[in-house]
C-alpha cells in the first residue's frame, strides 16, 4: 500500500514537472525527492535503517544507508488521513490515548505491518525520550539490534568528544549490518555536500528575512527539520538551490510586496500535519508565518578531516538538544532577526519536550516584547480537534497583534 502511494505521488509530481520545465516550482522538487525517500523505504531493495529525528543521515547515506527518521511516517499518514486505522491499533494494543500521535502513527503502523521491515535502528536521545521510548519498541517488534545515540545538552568540549567517539562506534555497528566500510572519500564528499546546503540555506534564510518576505505560509513548511534527510547528497544541494532561486524570483518580481504582509509571524516546533486551513486563514488576516523555529542553521562548517567532531558539533547545536534556555535564546534571535510581531506554538499533546517547555517559552519571548499564542492542539490526530475553537483564538490573537 506505502509502496503504491509513494510511487503514484512521484508519477504524479513528475507529470506536473514535466509541463512547466522552465518553471522553479522548489516546492514540488523537495516533495518529489522526498516521495522518492519513501518508494526507497518500502522497495525492499535497500539497506534501511529507523532513526531518531537528529540521526547523522549525510554519514548514513555516505554507508549507504536508506535512513528515515520514524516521526516522517506519522506525518505522511496524518497529511493523508489514514492515520486513525493506525491510531486505533495502537490503542487496542494498550499504548496510551495521550502519547504523542506521531509516535502512535507509526507503532500502529509496525502492527499492522505497514512498515518496512529495517536492517537495523538507530535512536537518539534529543529531541525526546519518548522517540527513543518508540525506536526500543521497534527494536522489540522487528528483532533487530538498536544502537542509541547519547546526545549531550550541552555544548563543551567534553560532551563533544564524548558524542563523537559514539558516531565512530555507530559507524563500526552499520559496518556490522551492512559488511561493508566506511569510505572516508565517500564521507567527505557527503559533507561537501552537506557544507554546500547549508550554504544555500542560509541564503535561503537570509532572503526570507526581506520585508515583506518573499515567503508564504506553506513554502517553507517543516523545511529545517525534513532537508535534513537529503543534506549530504546532491538532490539535497539541488533542493536548496531551487528554493533560494524561487524566492530570489518572488522578491525581483515583487511578489512579496503584492502579498500585502500586515503581521509577520514565527511557528514555533511541529506544523498541524493533517488538512486544516490555518495558513489559508492566517493569510486571510494579512498574517505570515515568516520563520519556523527550526528553519535555523545552528551548526558550523563539517571539517571532512575530523567527520565525527563535526557531525557531533552540529548534532549538539540543533535547538531540541539543548536545554530549554539555549532553545529560547535562540528563538529570540530569530524574532529579532525576522522582525516579528507574534509567534504561534502548538501544544502538540502528548509532547512532554515540546508543551512542558510552553510557560518559560511564552516569558522568554515576553522579554522581547514577542506575544506568544499557546494553542492546545494534536498536531497529527485530527480526532482530538476543536477546530471552531482554535480558529477564535487564533483570530483573536491576529486582532490583538494589529
Amino acid at each position: 500500500m506505502m509502496y503504491e502511494h509513494f510511487d503514484n505521488m512521484v508519477k504524479g509530481i513528475t507529470e506536473k514537472l514535466n509541463h512547466d520545465p522552465a518553471g522553479i516550482n522548489a516546492r514540488k522538487k523537495y516533495v518529489l525527492e522526498l516521495a522518492k525517500l519513501g518508494k526507497r523505504l518500502y522497495s525492499k531493495d535497500e539497506t534501511i535503517a529507523w532513526c531518531g529525528v537528529t540521526a547523522p543521515f549525510d554519514l548514513l547515506s555516505a554507508m549507504g544507508v536508506t535512513s528515515c527518521f520514524v516521526e516522517f511516517v506519522g506525518a505522511m499518514l496524518s497529511s493523508t488521513q489514514t492515520a486513525g486505522f493506525f491510531f486505533e491499533e495502537a490503542e487496542d494494543s494498550g499504548f496510551a490515548t495521550d502519547s504523542c500521535a506521531y509516535h502512535r502513527a507509526v507503532l500502529g503502523a509496525v502492527l499492522k505491518n505497514a512498515m518496512p521491515k529495517p536492517d537495523f535502528i538507530i535512536g537518539t536521545s534529543s529531541p525526546c525520550t519518548a522517540g527513543l521510548a518508540v525506536m526500543e519498541n521497534f527494536a522489540h517488534q522487528y528483532k533487530k539490534d538498536f544502537f542509541i545515540l547519547n546526545v549531550p545538552q550541552n555544548y563543551t568540549k567534553e560532551a563533544i568528544k564524548f558524542l563523537a567517539a559514539q558516531i565512530k562506534e555507530m559507524t563500526l555497528f552499520v559496518s556490522a549490518h551492512t559488511k561493508k566500510l566506511l569510505s572516508m572519500e565517500k564521507l567527505g564528499i557527503a559533507l561537501e555536500n552537506f557544507n554546500q546546503s547549508s550554504a544555500l540555506l542560509n541564503d535561503i534564510y537570509d532572503l526570507a528575512k526581506t520585508n515583506p518576505s518573499p515567503v508564504d505560509n506553506r513554502l517553507l513548511r517543516d523545511f529545517g527539520t525534513v532537508i535534513s534527510l537529503m543534506m549530504g547528497t546532491l538532490q539535497g544541494v539541488a533542493i536548496c538551490q531551487a528554493f533560494k532561486d524561487e524566492l530570489k524570483q518572488r522578491i525581483e518580481t515583487g511578489q512579496h510586496i503584492a502579498s500585502k504582509e500586515k503581521t509577520r509571524l514565527m511557528w514555533i516546533q511541529n506544523r498541524i500535519q493533517y488538512p486544516f486551513p490555518m495558513d489559508t486563514m492566517l493569510a486571510d488576516l494579512g498574517a505570515k508565518i515568516v520563520v519556523d523555529e527550526l528553519n535555523n542553521v545552528t551548526w558550523k562548517e563539517m571539517d571532512p578531516d575530523n567527520p565525527f567532531e563535526s557531525i557531533a558539533k552540529r548534532m549538539i547545536s540543533i535547538p531540541f538538544s539543548m536545554g530549554t534556555s539555549e532553545r529560547i535564546r535562540q528563538m529570540q534571535n530569530l524574532a529579532q532577526d525576522y522582525q516579528i510581531d507574534g509567534a504561534i506554538n502548538p501544544c502538540h499533546w502528548g509532547c512532554r519536550q515540546g508543551t512542558g517547555s510552553r510557560g518559560l517559552i511564552s516569558k522568554g519571548m515576553q522579554d522581547i516584547n514577542v506575544p506568544v499564542l499557546n494553542l492546545e492542539i494534536d498536531c497529527v490526530d485530527s480526532r482530538n480537534l476543536a477546530k471552531g475553537q482554535i480558529e477564535t483564538r487564533v483570530e483573536a490573537f491576529m486582532e490583538m497583534l494589529s
